[in-house]
């Protein structure tokens, strides 16, 4: 049996590990949230490793308000980085294995091929920055860390473009999405599956690793298949990223190559429109319940 600490537990990836814990008895899980630990703090972070030794941590806690982080910078680099230092520092201290979530923002999205994850970082916004700050921290204070970076997740659990657009699809007859971003959507059931997969393979390279469900599309496509999916009569309008300005710089092409964690762990991610079919069936059966 090894203990699991969780932190952001309440978010969409801590929400999806915890949903698959059950199916996990050989562990022992500690779902953590700020209201538990402050893992900006690193005096509490020291004393939930002591109280718990975990034998793996897995860091889901984020600050993932995009936008909102271009004027609220310092809470962005605390949580985003300030507390990964924390945890991975603990980590090293107390022999824990240490998986880190980061971000497609990390690149600038100027692209045209996937990106491996030795090409050069070049955050274009404060949210990127600070999640590029993170994983520094984290590679230098631990020398026993994974970091899995992903991109567009969304889940049953807390806000995200799935939610956002059944929400719309429903009390609108039209809603524009943008049509020039390129990328891949990320079930975080299917990546908390991955996290479980790598932490019970029983073999533990450190490095980065890349994780989304396997395909590459606009917005506007992930939205097309929400409301065919989901049987709704909202007509989706493409629109340009000009035609919808935002605080932060959205990375234009933030497609991923997933071949590593393939050739390392055998995780070969599943198709994303099959993935969205499954996160819908989750949300209609909820909401009927």
């Amino acid at each position: 049996m090894a203990n699991i600490l969780v932190t952001g537990a309440n978010g969409q990836l801590g929400s999806e590990i915890r949903a698959l814990a059950a199916a996990y008895p050989q562990h022992r899980f500690l779902f953590s949230d700020r209201d538990e630990v402050d893992i900006t703090d690193p005096q509490q972070v020291a004393a939930c490793f002591a109280g718990f030794e975990p034998a793996f941590c897995v860091n889901c806690a984020a600050y993932t308000a995009v936008d909102k982080a271009e004027t609220d910078q310092d809470a962005a680099f605390q949580i985003n980085a300030t507390a990964v230092k924390n945890l991975a520092s603990a980590s090293t201290q107390y022999g824990t294995r240490f998986l880190h979530v980061s971000t497609d923002y990390v690149f600038d999205g100027k692209g045209t091929a996937p990106y491996k994850e030795d090409h050069p970082p070049a955050p274009a916004s404060v949210y990127g920055l600070t999640k590029l700050q993170g994983e520094q921290e984290a590679l230098a204070a631990n020398a026993d860390v994974i970091i899995i970076r992903t991109s567009w997740v969304y889940s049953q659990y807390g806000h995200n473009f799935v939610k956002t657009m059944l929400r719309l699809m429903q009390s609108r007859p039209e809603v524009g999405v943008v049509a020039d971003q390129w990328g891949a959507p990320t079930y975080a059931a299917d990546l908390a599956e991955a996290i479980l997969q790598i932490i019970d393979s029983g073999k533990w390279e450190r490095g980065i690793y890349h994780y989304a469900n396997a395909g590459a599309i606009t917005w506007y496509d992930f939205a097309q298949a929400i409301k065919e999916l989901s049987n709704v009569a909202c007509h989706v309008k493409a629109i340009t990223t000009a035609e919808y300005p935002t605080p932060t710089q959205r990375p234009a092409y933030s497609v991923m190559d997933m071949e590593k964690i393939r050739q390392v762990y055998g995780i070969n991610p599943k198709d994303w429109k099959d993935s969205l079919q499954v996160c819908l069936e989750k949300l209609r059966a909820a909401q009927q319940a």
